[in-house]
């Protein structure tokens, strides 16, 4: 526990004005950069409320996710967001998410092949994608990529994601941000098993030692690979955020994850979820 709270328990000088001008010259450079050659603003602006009123499943990358029925989530119709290396279970089923999202560099740089040749809408962080050595420029101005611009301040909920999000700690944060901004009315997660068999400091980089069980893919990071051990206390204030936010724009949040320790949303089967 004591590791938990390690982060959050550092002696520092906070300095407002630092502070201010890092958050002013990092939005300054990426609307300049990235409004500029993508029309990024504009796209991200006209998907406000494209689904308004609908039902949305968010597809995390636990374990528990090979127990979801991908056949009767395809029939259902039901739009969905996918996560990080959900492309690795294509080759198992036809079905095929409607959005992807990733903000994490070593995930992008690592499923990079993929998400500069797929025709899914990308909503991917603008920071982690220069971290990963990947070049806005090789994307087609008119290609389906959406970047993001993520704000240092903890504790935010975009329910506009054009001009920022706030990560919280987790992807499916950022997932529950998209969805907000979309216009659904009742999003559910689907693998959010929250909870690592691998253990030790949040956030810190670790290379595996075999095989993942962390994640629905026993390949989903390699030995060679570098990952992030999770802040599961930072996603759960976070979840707090999300799960306040949507109830008072008279939204839900469900969890319709097969097991797992989150407890924050409101169970809900998937089945009574696409049935209602």
């Amino acid at each position: 526990m004591e590791q938990l709270y390690e982060k959050y328990l550092t002696v520092s000088t906070i300095n407002h004005y630092k502070e201010g001008l890092r958050l002013i010259l990092g939005k300054l450079k990426f609307d300049l950069l990235i409004n500029q050659y993508f029309g990024n603003f504009q796209k991200i602006k006209k998907l406000k409320d494209i689904h308004k009123g609908k039902k949305c499943v968010i597809l995390c990358n636990g374990p528990s996710l090979n127990n979801v029925d991908f056949e009767i989530l395809k029939d259902s119709n039901v739009i969905t967001i996918g996560l990080n290396k959900i492309n690795l279970l294509f080759e198992r089923t036809t079905f095929r998410p409607d959005y992807i999202a990733c903000v994490n560099p070593f995930v992008l740089e690592q499923n990079k092949d993929f998400f500069s040749t797929t025709s899914i809408p990308l909503f991917l962080d603008f920071a982690a994608f220069k971290q990963a050595g990947i070049k806005y420029k090789d994307f087609n101005k008119n290609s389906q990529l959406h970047l993001l611009h993520s704000s240092t301040l903890h504790g935010r909920f975009a329910g506009d994601i054009s001009s920022s999000i706030c990560q919280g700690s987790t992807v499916t944060y950022v997932a529950l941000q998209l969805a907000f901004h979309f216009g659904f009315h009742e999003v559910t997660l689907v693998g959010c098993d929250h909870s690592f068999a691998t253990k030790g400091t949040p956030n810190k980089t670790i290379k595996l030692e075999s095989h993942d069980n962390n994640h629905f893919d026993p390949n989903y990071f390699s030995t060679k690979d570098n990952w992030q051990l999770p802040d599961l206390l930072s996603s759960e204030y976070h979840y707090q955020v999300a799960r306040e936010t949507y109830m008072n724009a008279g939204r839900k949040i469900f969890n319709s994850t097969d097991g797992g320790l989150l407890e924050i949303f409101e169970r809900k089967s998937l089945k009574e979820f696409l049935k209602d």
